[in-house]
């Protein structure tokens, strides 16, 4: 059962992947009008938001262990009424 789950996302990982490069690639050569621009875009985009996307996790990491943190991972932040 693990094996067809696992199976199921990486499938799933690729198929993302696909769809990631080819909506960068269709943006950046609708901006560009150039194949190799819009190639190489294609594929510095989603290595940089890789990149990104660890930082951002670890922002929420580090939010999740402030005092006061929700184990849902949601702080105070957005708890404070207004005025």
């Amino acid at each position: 059962m693990n094996l067809i789950r696992n199976h199921g996302a990486l499938a799933k990982t690729v198929t993302f992947a696909v769809v990631h490069f080819s909506v960068a690639f269709g943006i950046a050569y609708l901006i560009t009008g150039s194949i190799a621009i819009a190639s190489a875009l294609a594929l510095v985009e989603p290595m940089a938001n890789t990149v990104a996307y660890y930082f951002h996790e670890r922002a929420w990491q580090w939010l999740r262990a402030l005092p006061g943190a929700t184990s849902s991972g949601a702080s105070s932040l957005g708890s404070a009424s207004p005025g």
